[in-house]
């Protein structure tokens, strides 16, 4: 080591007065959350992964089954690919799961069953990143590390009054560098939840900030220099993709008809309800179907629904198609389809929140 050289980092912002207040409030305005109010390492690391994209209040349910059903990383490791896309059904993002019972393989096979409690070692683990690893390191190990999401660099970058691209890896890593720096301990985990919290219920991403509830507004440059509209700076998204679609809801004797998708791309390896590009007629559908076989008893309107990907939308119109009969060569043809049952989609095959305005028609049946 040359200990003639002193590397000087000049701080970007200092934060440190922050700190007591921000403990002092989320000591009092906490949300009560299940995997607050039992942080094992196990808790953190799922409830973290789900929150990814996804709110607090939407999340509670998704992760009282999943934690009932898969109590634990031994259960997560060894659950069946279907009843674990089943339990992540409606949260989307489905790579997530899969790479949560990777990872899940990996500490049963690596170390003993049991997260490890070390920031570098938890970045090894498939599918968590910096922030995760910060906020299992210090939520459930209490380990001096900062957690930066988009919550804690809208907030951050508000109380610096900075006009820094918060997309940019560089300002990224300069935020966890002057985080780093003022990690309270004890209580490391309670500050990165406070920086997490005050962005989820004060320091709002959409419209106007709650300033008159926040802690540290008289620490706020943004809040001071009135920008606070003007602040976390981001560029302009690009425009989607638009694809259309002709989705169908095929029944037949009280099933209905799923197929799944191919193992890349876009929902890769999930079921699906049939579709193809471009938006059809009922007439034209109703004669597409009945060329290739098919004996049609109705065929309903469903109306027009539109999906928003990351960088697609889905454009769909979806019909009700109920048959008379199954022609062979069809079932010959499509072996690899399924008919599922009601009960078969309650409790089996999960199916993207894409088609869930049509396949959820099903449900209403039944009412």
């Amino acid at each position: 080591m040359d200990h003639g050289k002193v590397k000087v980092i000049v701080l970007s912002y200092d934060y440190k007065e922050i700190v007591p207040y921000l403990l002092d409030w989320f000591s009092y305005n906490a949300r009560i959350l299940a995997w607050r109010e039992n942080p094992r390492p196990y808790y953190v690391w799922v409830s973290e992964i789900m929150l990814q994209q996804t709110r607090v209040e939407a999340v509670k349910g998704f992760f009282d089954r999943f934690i009932t059903e898969l109590p634990d990383i031994k259960a997560l490791a060894e659950a069946d690919e279907e009843k674990l896309l089943k339990l992540w059904e409606g949260l989307g993002y489905y790579n997530r799961v899969r790479n949560l019972q990777k990872a899940a393989r990996v500490v049963m096979e690596e170390h003993g069953g049991e997260l490890p409690a070390d920031y570098e070692k938890l970045l090894t683990l498939p599918g968590i990143g910096s922030y995760t690893a910060g906020a299992i390191a210090s939520i459930a190990f209490q380990i001096p590390v900062p957690a930066v999401d988009g919550n804690v660099l809208r907030v951050t970058k508000r109380i610096a009054g900075s006009f820094d691209d918060i997309t940019k890896e560089s300002v990224k890593k300069e935020v966890w560098q002057d985080l780093v720096r003022i990690m309270p301990s004890p209580r490391p985990g309670d500050f990165n939840q406070s920086l997490m919290e005050l962005g989820a219920t004060v320091c709002l991403p959409n419209g106007k900030p709650l300033c008159d509830k926040c802690p540290v507004m008289h620490l706020c440059q943004a809040f001071h220099k009135d920008i606070t509209m003007l602040l976390p700076v981001k560029p302009s998204k690009k425009e989607r993709r638009i694809e259309e679609k002709t989705v169908l809801l095929m029944e037949y004797q009280e099933k209905y008809y799923i197929r799944k998708r191919a193992g890349k791309g876009l929902l890769a390896g999930l079921w699906e309800l049939p579709n193809k590009e471009g938006k059809e007629n009922a007439e034209i559908t109703y004669k597409v179907l009945s060329e290739m076989g098919y004996q049609i008893a109705s065929i309903d309107n469903l109306g027009e629904v539109k999906h928003i990907f990351s960088h697609i939308e889905w454009n769909m119109v979806g019909y009700h198609v109920t048959l008379n009969e199954l022609p062979s060569q069809i079932v010959a043809e499509h072996s690899d389809y399924i008919w599922a049952s009601k009960d078969d989609l309650k409790n089996i095959y999960s199916l993207p929140a894409a088609f869930s305005a049509y396949s959820e028609r099903w449900k209403e049946k039944e009412k």
